[in-house]
């Protein structure tokens, strides 16, 4: 499978146009998709390193260890297959790598697909070397349009991967991804989508319509938000693929409180922009959020979804 790591090191983000902040960054009057193809150079990363480095941890956690064992068996099962290869979909910098491939036994070879370079060069360097019983990880980079897969990308593939990825693509993006797995026969381990919940301790009269607009803001342009994992469900098995969901929710706690307070700041800031009628009672809400946050005084439990999809194997038997 090569050992090389392709890291695309010459490219690096311009200077400036990495911006720190709670999900993803877009330029005026776009929408908050996955686009990694057709984009100009001066096009700006939809995600923050900064942010997605100060998630990992509260993503590590919140993953669903339960659906390892189903996964484990059906690559233990694939027909033909010497080691594993696994497509990791707007893989940011590599998270999902750096927490799946020490809990797989075997050789695998992962495909970091990403269109921000700078992000796709540190997902590359960051990436495990060894696998739970070893054996050898290597690591190439891809840039290339996550919502515009088909099975001809994926020929080979014995997993697809992505973290936070189905809440900001549309249906038509997600029935090209379920498309794209079910046509190469190979699972598919999609986490951490957002299902648009969120508990707070202690709560406030405004938590609701604050999560009513964050929510809409989400579905946003045909994006499908808090559907996602639903509609994602329905694609997988009207392919006759089997699919199972298990929640996987973020508990943010004084521990966490970096985390908490940057969540805060963008889930506040999203539901203002979808109606800035709440902005004056929106910023008295989230100073006294946040001054609780820095006190040790708030709790958070921000709900998602993990989904497992089994899709039938095209060299063999399910």
């Amino acid at each position: 499978m090569g050992g090389t790591v392709r890291a695309d090191a010459g490219e690096q983000a311009e200077p400036g146009s990495v911006i720190p902040g709670a999900g993803p960054a877009t330029a005026p009057g776009e929408r908050a998709t996955v686009r990694l193809r057709d984009v100009g150079p001066d096009d700006p990363p939809r995600y923050a390193p900064e942010w997605l480095e100060l998630r990992e941890g509260a993503d590590a956690v919140a993953r669903a260890g339960d659906l390892l064992d189903p996964l484990r068996i059906r690559l233990a099962n694939l027909p033909g297959r010497s080691g594993v290869v696994i497509h990791d979909l707007g893989c940011g910098t590599g998270s999902m790598g750096r927490w799946l491939a020490p809990r797989l036994d075997g050789p695998q070879h992962w495909i970091l697909h990403d269109r921000d370079p700078y992000l796709l060069h540190f997902a590359a360097v960051a990436s495990p070397r060894a696998a739970a019983d070893g054996s050898r990880v290597t690591v190439e980079t891809r840039r290339g349009d996550v919502a515009r897969l088909t099975p001809d990308a994926l020929v080979g593939a014995s997993l697809v991967t992505a973290s936070a990825l189905l809440d900001v693509l549309t249906r038509e993006e997600v029935d090209a991804l379920v498309a794209a797995c079910v046509g190469a026969g190979c699972p598919a381990l999609l986490t951490l989508s957002v299902a648009g919940r969120v508990e707070i301790t202690p709560a406030d009269p405004m938590d609701e319509e604050i999560a009513d607009a964050f929510n809409a803001h989400q579905r946003r342009d045909g994006l499908l938000g808090p559907d996602a994992v639903t509609v994602t469900c329905e694609a997988f098995a009207a392919h006759g693929a089997t699919v199972r969901v298990h929640p996987s929710a973020w508990r943010l706690g004084p521990d966490e409180a970096p985390l908490t307070a940057e969540w805060l700041r963008g889930w506040v800031g999203a539901a203002v922009e979808e109606r800035p009628e709440l902005k004056d009672r929106a910023d008295r809400y989230l100073r006294d959020r946040l001054e609780a946050c820095a006190a040790g005084e708030l709790s958070v439990l921000v709900h998602h979804s993990d989904l497992l999809a089994l899709a039938r194997p095209t060299g063999g038997t399910r």
